[in-house]
């Protein structure tokens, strides 16, 4: 089975078929390059759904089962931003030092730091009917200074107090179990395999 997912984020792309072949065998992702489908696709939705949908139906032209996907952190003493400005916060789309910089001005003095990653995937299928919506959350704390080398966006920022990690300091493995994405990913693939079945 192939799937596109709406992107071209080699981390989102890795991401997905590690969480993704723990349910179902068999699955490829493919990006967006993969199938043919170039230049940008306005996000301009409100919501991480509506984002979400606008990408699932742009790779719906692959003529595969369609998979968007939007997520970002909201910050409760912000009025949850970033939200869906996160990876565009400090106004270029993926520049995560600028982005994780702004972050932390806006929340300087502040002592309420709580925040959670939001992940939300929309499915269409190739006849162009629109599946379902799946939404995961990991909850957080917004750190003072950067913690860790991995991950990518404002994983060096956010830290997990259940694990006593930021999302940079742990493993591939340890950040897809307890993932925002991870979480929809798994709601995602436990209903696609009901489908399959």
């Amino acid at each position: 089975m192939k799937i596109v997912l709406a992107s071209r984020n080699k981390h989102k792309i890795e991401e997905w078929q590690a969480t993704l072949k723990k349910y179902i065998d068999g699955v490829e992702i493919l990006s967006l390059d993969d199938v043919g489908i170039y230049g940008d696709i306005e996000e301009n939705g409100e919501t991480f759904e509506e984002n979400a949908f606008i990408k699932a139906n742009a790779a719906a032209v692959s003529g595969y089962i369609s998979i968007g996907e939007d997520s970002g952190l909201e910050v409760t003493a912000l009025g949850g931003e970033p939200g869906v400005y996160s990876a565009r916060y400090a106004g270029g789309h993926g520049d995560d030092r600028a982005n994780n910089e702004l972050l932390l001005s806006k929340l300087e003095g502040n002592a309420d730091r709580s925040a959670k990653f939001v992940c939300t995937i929309a499915c269409v299928f190739p006849d162009g009917r629109s599946g379902e919506s799946f939404r995961g959350e990991t909850e957080g704390v917004i750190l003072t200074e950067y913690r860790g080398n991995g991950g990518f966006g404002y994983d060096p920022l956010f830290y997990y107090e259940p694990m006593g990690k930021t999302f940079s300091e742990m493993s591939g493995e340890e950040k897809n179990s307890i993932s925002h994405r991870g979480k929809a990913i798994e709601l995602f693939a436990r209903r696609l395999a009901e489908l399959k079945n």
